[in-house]
């Protein structure tokens, strides 16, 4: 057994070193027939290309500690060529070059120079894009700015500049799964044409105003678990080199159009009761909030206690524990496209198919759940009342969308639940220090309608802004008769000129009185 892992041992080297020596035989081959070449001379010395060759170290040194080959590196030849083919190494007039199909350098050229260059910016020049008001009473919201188009290079002709204004509605639950255009429906609100014309522009900063009105029905920014709703602003100018039209420049940007709705100045009053006991509560909330801000709720519990004459007992329902949680609920109705709308047979007398899925979600934005903090009051059985104030908000990190509702089926609501539970004890009439828990327990659920929308501030619609238009006051200032200063007197006797001297406005006044 020992002499045959000698022998593999033995023959593998052998084998190893009959290879390297063939390679060396033919690296050095192939080195002297390009030296012999006519291309090798004209070839600069300071040539960057490198080759490794292997010798084998019984050949080349001495040392029996160094390992079975070491790469030796000759500069000024081609690093392919000790890799290359026999067929090509038959060939002395052959050439090896390195390429890298796999990489662009990109077109270094005059076209790709102008597009560089040139650059596009905006400026938006009217205030936050607020709708103010509902969808029925909404004015709309005005929106102004400039677009730049930035030259670093004087006349450069630029064929064509356009923007468009798009509405921008992604489905997340389409009609038909992994269909682009039931996820995606795109409404084109504004178009601008703001180069009629191919010009040649100079260097420098080109402005190029732009407004639109948006409608008051239009749903404002949201993103939603069902769906989301963008305003996306694109513009594109295509300049041209030689009529040659070069890759367009694009610039894109989203804008943010929110809704406020007005709150009322009372706080909304809701009362409650619970059936088959004698609670009832009364609630002050208000009925607009903001999704920045704490909101307050007072919350009072009346006939938590009833006297019992046929038993001689005292019944109280104790609050022990009180939930509020805002709830939102979005419902939408997901269109089919084109592709997958379902068609009606012919001949069939029938209502028409639906185009559309109807979808519905409903998510917890804000929540807190606590155990103390109200006041109680059981000194007798006919006067025991529980009072309390909540302030609840929106989670610091959470999603929402405010209330909006869109002619296309897209509907957000909110509603604050409010959740306490209540045990029931009794005590003797006379002693009604001496509280004993019968175990019955009962869920007093309230829910309360809130709408949810961004704060006015001190803004206001853009159709108040205008300034206020006098019906009286006539196109022209009124004239001056000879009646309003007393026959022949005239305008320049009555106000004195300012360009005249003080002598002669008192010699003017000392002849008009002696008259």
């Amino acid at each position: 057994m020992p002499h045959r892992v000698a022998n593999f041992f033995r023959s593998s080297t052998q084998s190893l070193e009959n290879q390297v020596s063939i390679l060396t035989k033919k690296t050095a081959g192939s080195t002297a027939r390009r030296r012999d070449s006519p291309s090798s001379k004209r070839r600069s010395p300071r040539s960057s290309d490198q080759i490794f060759t292997y010798a084998s170290s019984i050949e080349d040194t001495d040392d029996s500690h160094a390992p079975p080959y070491t790469p030796r590196l000759i500069m000024g030849e081609s690093r392919s060529s000790s890799f290359s083919s026999d067929s090509q190494q038959k060939d002395p007039a052959h050439h090896h070059r390195i390429s890298f199909p796999g990489m662009h350098f990109g077109r270094a050229g005059k076209d790709s120079h102008i597009t560089a260059n040139v650059s596009l910016d905006w400026k938006l020049e009217s205030p936050p894009i607020v709708l103010y008001g509902d969808a029925e009473t909404s004015t709309g919201a005005l929106v102004s700015g400039q677009l730049f188009l930035n030259l670093k290079e004087p006349d450069v002709e630029i064929e064509s500049f356009n923007a468009t204004l798009t509405l921008h509605v992604t489905q997340k639950k389409p009609y038909a799964p992994h269909c682009h255009d039931c996820a995606h429906q795109l409404n084109e609100l504004k178009t601008w044409s703001l180069l009629p014309q191919p010009l040649v522009l100079t260097k420098g900063q080109h402005s190029f105003p732009f407004s639109v009105l948006l409608d008051g029905h239009l749903p404002a920014t949201m993103d939603g678990p069902l769906v989301s709703i963008a305003y996306e602003f694109k513009a594109e100018a295509v300049p041209r080199s030689n009529g040659v039209s070069l890759p367009p420049i694009k610039f894109e940007r989203v804008l943010d159009v929110k809704r406020s709705l007005p709150a009322s100045e009372l706080p909304h009053h809701s009362v409650r009761v619970f059936p088959p006991t004698n609670v009832k509560a009364s609630a002050h909330f208000p009925h607009v909030i903001h999704p920045i801000g704490s909101n307050n709720l007072t919350l009072r519990l009346d006939g938590i206690s009833r006297n019992n004459t046929d038993n001689g007992t005292i019944e109280y329902w104790k609050l022990k524990k009180l939930t509020w949680r805002l709830e939102e609920t979005a419902k939408t109705i997901a269109p089919a496209c084109a592709r997958h709308c379902p068609k009606m047979a012919e001949g069939a007398e029938q209502e028409p198919p639906k185009k559309g899925m109807f979808r519905t979600d409903t998510r917890s934005i804000g929540e807190k759940t606590i155990f103390s903090g109200w006041k109680s009051n059981y000194s007798s059985a006919t006067d025991s009342t529980v009072e309390l104030e909540l302030d609840y908000n929106l989670a610091k990190h959470g999603k929402w969308a405010c209330d909006t509702k869109s002619n296309d089926g897209t509907e957000v609501t909110h509603q604050l639940m409010v959740e306490m539970v209540v045990s029931q004890e009794w005590a003797p009439a006379n002693k009604p220090a001496l509280v004993s828990h019968t175990g019955v327990g009962r869920i007093l659920r309230m829910h309360f309608a809130t709408i949810l929308t961004e704060r006015a501030g001190i803004g206001i619609s853009w159709d108040n802004e205008a300034p206020p238009i006098y019906q009286d006051v006539p196109p022209s200032p009124p004239a001056y008769t000879h009646e309003t200063f007393g026959g022949e007197d005239t305008i320049a006797e009555v106000i004195e000129p300012l360009d005249h001297a003080i002598g002669d406005v008192t010699q003017r006044r000392t002849s008009s009185e002696g008259r």
